[in-house]
């Protein structure tokens, strides 16, 4: 099987959740046996050409494929709009995918989101190969509605335009799926639901170490720490966060938030916490890199993620296979991976007397928050691996080329 993936994020260049699955999903599918080249832009460096090269899952009866990652050379022109550039950086990515498929069959296309649609879409209708498209969010989701300015609304139909053209579409929770079809009239039995996932070892291979002095730069040894990462954006409800400092302070003295990303509501957010008077005991740490992260998420007494729209919420995962204790909004794809009072917390959307109640209850019964922390790692390892996912993707692989194979163009 030969597939040529489209992702607008891989590392080096990450943003959101994205590219992490795009990362971890690769090798995992290399491991199945499917060779895949990812087309994806060059825009904070790293190699032309990368081989990942991965041990057959079954040595047995498997032989594993290399995965080849293309980062391809986007245009340098000065384009105000985002939504300009997406086009002029899916004409680039089409023309690599055009040279690919010219050169060697494939199977089929996988297209992460709307970002890389264009060159998607062009890419099937010229080669007449299948076309599978991931959607991670909507900008439905993001703006709790149908976006009325120009660039929203043209991006949520970009969105429509792919769910229409792919042969099927892969939603990473079943929330997700009920939004693909609410807001796009995706039929349900062209969807598919596979989640995101983590990799354990990950964070196990800090079991044992020493972390004090990692933690004694971000707080005291009297503090607990309560620690939320991602991008600092409305809809992740940091904002939250920070009106709720002032009241679980008056609680509980001995607290430190924590909040690693970058957003476009990092300086508002500054601002007041300052106002609040807060700011001493809330610290933003900009970009912080994995490691960092995963200790972090090692050393949190509570991750908190008070998110008003999660498709699916995989920093969430993430903090469970840390053993982090969790306390999460009950949005979308987090009430399907947290269950309250069984592998965390879980409050009212964007409502501060419940977030405070969540984080106070979880700090206040510490045997109780274990308990949930270690069901949680549990469930991760068992259920979110990501060779279960692999299996789950390539499911919808099988169906597609076999569909493929009985129907004319």
């Amino acid at each position: 099987m030969k597939v040529l993936m489209l992702s607008w994020e891989y590392p080096p260049h990450n943003v959101g959740g994205l590219g992490k699955h795009v990362m971890e999903l690769l090798p995992a599918l290399a491991r199945a046996g499917v060779e895949v080249h990812l087309l994806t832009p060059a825009f904070n460096g790293g190699p032309q050409f990368e081989v990942i090269r991965e041990t057959a899952i079954d040595r047995a009866h498997l032989e594993p494929s290399p995965a080849t990652v293309h980062r391809i050379d986007t245009p340098r022109v000065d384009i105000a709009d985002f939504f300009s550039r997406a086009i002029q950086t899916n004409f680039a990515i089409e023309d690599a995918g055009r040279h690919l498929l010219e050169n060697g069959g494939y199977d089929l296309i996988h297209a992460h989101d709307w970002l890389v649609g264009f060159a998607g879409v062009a890419i099937k209708h010229a080669f007449h190969t299948p076309l599978v498209a991931t959607i991670h969010a909507t900008e439905y989701g993001r703006n709790r509605g149908v976006p009325s300015a120009d660039i929203p609304r043209a991006i949520h139909n970009v969105e429509w335009w792919l769910t229409y053209e792919a042969w099927r579409v892969i939603c990473c929770s079943d929330f997700m799926s009920s939004e693909v079809r609410t807001v796009f009239g995706t039929p349900a039995d062209k969807i598919d639901v596979v989640p995101n996932g983590v990799d354990t070892s990950r964070f196990d291979r800090w079991e044992g170490h020493d972390l004090s002095e990692f933690r004694r730069r971000y707080a005291h040894d009297s503090e607990k720490i309560l620690f939320h990462v991602g991008r600092i954006v409305r809809e992740k409800g940091v904002h939250l966060l920070v009106e709720a400092m002032p009241r679980l302070l008056a609680a509980r003295s001995d607290l430190k938030l924590v909040v690693a990303g970058t957003g476009g509501e990092l300086d508002q957010c500054r601002q007041r916490a300052d106002e609040l008077g807060v700011g001493a005991n809330i610290l933003f740490t900009g970009f912080v890199g994995d490691d960092d992260r995963d200790r972090l998420l090692r050393i949190a007494d509570v991750a908190v993620f008070p998110s008003l729209y999660e498709p699916f919420g995989i920093v969430a995962l993430e903090a469970m296979a840390a053993r982090a204790p969790v306390v999460v909004s009950s949005v979308g794809g987090l009430t399907e991976v947290v269950d309250l009072h069984e592998t965390g917390i879980t409050v009212y959307p964007d409502d501060v007397d419940s977030l405070i109640w969540g984080i106070l209850h979880t700090l206040d019964h510490p045997e109780w928050s274990r308990q949930r922390a270690d069901n949680a790692y549990g469930m991760v390892r068992d259920r979110f691996n990501w060779d279960a996912i692999a299996r789950d993707t390539i499911a919808t692989y099988r169906r597609v080329i076999e569909e493929r194979r009985r129907t004319p163009w």
